[in-house]
């Protein structure tokens, strides 16, 4: 009985040990279930609710898309270029001096405007005047010696050889007479132009060699404008008459030039053909060395159509844009042709009349329905 007893009481302490081993682990578990079956319950209301929400969405028709659209109207378009250009005078003339000698009075002043013929600076005529008069006291002797030996010779009083030689000095003191009176005149230095005196070179008392400059004189009522064409451009410049103009110096002032000359030859450098364009300038106002922006209008078309260039969209391979239709948009391929600032040309693929969208055209579909905030024929109309 007593062993009994015993094994008995050993069963249980194992037993109890066991069980104290277990409690943690139990413990633990209990924890787990008590914060996992809350959390998938919460769990499983989302879902649910997810899924309510997605089957009502389902039924809500999509919020509408708002854009702008411009409505395209035939108007005047144009591809043009705008080159940079130098005003130039239409005639620039260095006057020089043909003779040597001081000057013994200036007449010309600069800036002041001078007629042909007029007299710029006149220069010491002693020794000229005296070399003037020394050939023609020369010529008159000989041309009184040859009239003396055509009698002589007539009456057998002198021979051929006499005669002839009379007149080759008649000849060369006639010839002697002639510079000397050319000189002379060329002491008064006249304006072989009309125009304005730009630059006077002497001072009363200056002494002059032939060549050194007297004075420079510009005629700047008529002007030529020069503007480098490239060469890729050269075949439209060909065919203009006309160019429009604006000069940056006079406050944006804008003129109209006509087409002059075309070199024929380009600038070794830069590979552009020099275009002079007449302009008229008759009150002086623009002045040479000016700079000039040309407006070069290579094609224009006066009915053509444009749609800004940022409201072409691609779909797949083809490039064209959205026309909206009674509250519906519809993609429409189109031909582009040249470039007009914001607008490029539309050869094929759009007819008068038409809504193109110009703003939101990046966020809708094809046969998509849209709202339209605004219908403009003008970009600028955007701010307005």
């Amino acid at each position: 009985m007593e062993t009994k007893f015993n094994d008995t009481q050993k069963t249980g302490k194992k037993t109890l040990r066991l069980i104290w081993k277990i409690i943690p682990f139990l413990a633990l578990m209990l924890i787990i279930l008590l914060i996992v079956l809350p959390l998938g319950k919460k769990i499983t209301e989302k879902k649910d609710a997810l899924a309510e929400n997605q089957s009502k969405g389902n039924a809500v028709e999509k919020a509408l898309t708002n854009v702008v659209t411009m409505a395209i109207e035939p108007s005047l378009i144009m591809e043009k270029i705008s080159l940079p250009g130098v005003a130039k005078p239409w005639i620039s003339l260095q006057v020089v001096s043909e003779i040597r000698g001081k000057i013994v009075d200036k007449r010309a002043m600069e800036g002041r405007r001078v007629n042909k013929g007029d007299i710029l600076a006149v220069i010491d005529e002693s020794d000229y005047r005296n070399a003037y008069n020394a050939a023609l006291a020369a010529y008159e002797t000989t041309q009184t010696t040859e009239a003396r030996l055509s009698t002589l010779l007539k009456n057998n009083f002198a021979t051929r050889s006499q005669f002839d030689e009379a007149v080759a000095r008649l000849k060369t003191s006639k010839a002697e007479l002639e510079n000397a009176k050319l000189n002379l005149s060329r002491c008064t230095i006249l304006s072989p132009m009309e125009g304005i005196v730009n630059r006077i070179h002497v001072e009363n008392g200056s002494f002059l060699s032939s060549g050194d400059p007297v004075a420079h004189i510009l005629q700047i009522d008529k002007l030529k404008v020069e503007v480098g064409i490239p060469e890729s451009d050269v075949d439209a410049v060909r065919k203009l008459k006309s160019f429009d103009m604006t000069i940056d110096a006079l406050d944006g002032r804008t003129c109209t030039g006509e087409y002059h000359y075309l070199y024929k030859t380009s600038d070794s450098m830069a590979r552009l053909y020099n275009l002079e364009i007449k302009v008229d300038n008759p009150n002086g106002e623009i002045l040479p060395d000016m700079f000039v922006r040309v407006n070069v209008v290579k094609k224009q078309d006066p009915h053509g159509l444009a749609v800004p260039i940022y409201s072409l969209v691609t779909v797949g391979k083809a490039t064209g844009v959205y026309v909206e239709k009674e509250g519906i948009v519809h993609f429409k391929p189109v031909e582009t042709g040249f470039l007009d600032g914001w607008k490029t040309e539309v050869k094929q693929g759009l007819e008068p009349g038409e809504n193109v969208v110009v703003i939101g055209h990046r966020i809708i579909e094809d046969k998509e329905r849209v709202n339209v905030t605004k219908t403009i024929r003008d970009m600028e109309e955007i701010t307005q």
